[in-house]
């Protein structure tokens, strides 16, 4: 039972820092890394798992920000979300390997959303940089590397 428990925080930690919400996944990680009572790779897949399917909430966002952009509200100036789209245009889907960064990384998955990248692909790329990003966060805490 603590294991599961173990799994699903860094599961909710890892998926809550991938939305716009502020929350810190990697020191999870690392407190779970260093009690040497989870497996290394079962750690990293669930952050991995959680981050991206948090960064779905983005695209999810992003695909309702055309009805939305001229409201009062709106947190986002038309002339910011344009060059954000002129961004992604230039440097397209595979941006999304950057989606893992802690500024603008958010920004890049909720773009994807406003610009309809299919969801595969968006899966695929936010994936494989999230869980570089926690692979290398686990090498560095083992002392692998850094």
């Amino acid at each position: 039972m603590v294991d599961l428990a173990a799994y699903a925080g860094l599961f909710f930690a890892a998926f809550i820092a991938a939305t716009i919400f502020p929350m810190q996944s990697e020191a999870v990680l690392v407190g779970l890394i260093l009690s040497d009572r989870y497996a290394l790779a079962a750690l990293v897949l669930t952050a991995s798992v959680g981050n991206t399917l948090g960064s779905v909430v983005n695209w999810l966002m992003g695909l309702g920000v055309e009805r939305l952009r001229d409201r009062r509200w709106f947190p986002v100036k038309p002339d910011k979300l344009e060059k954000a789209k002129t961004w992604y245009r230039k440097y397209g889907k595979w941006s999304l390997l950057l989606s893992w960064l802690p500024i603008g990384g958010d920004a890049i998955t909720v773009v994807a959303g406003v610009l309809k990248e299919p969801l595969p692909t968006f899966l695929v790329l936010v994936f494989i940089g999230k869980t570089l990003r926690y692979g290398v966060v686990a090498a560095v805490t083992l002392g692998v590397i850094g």
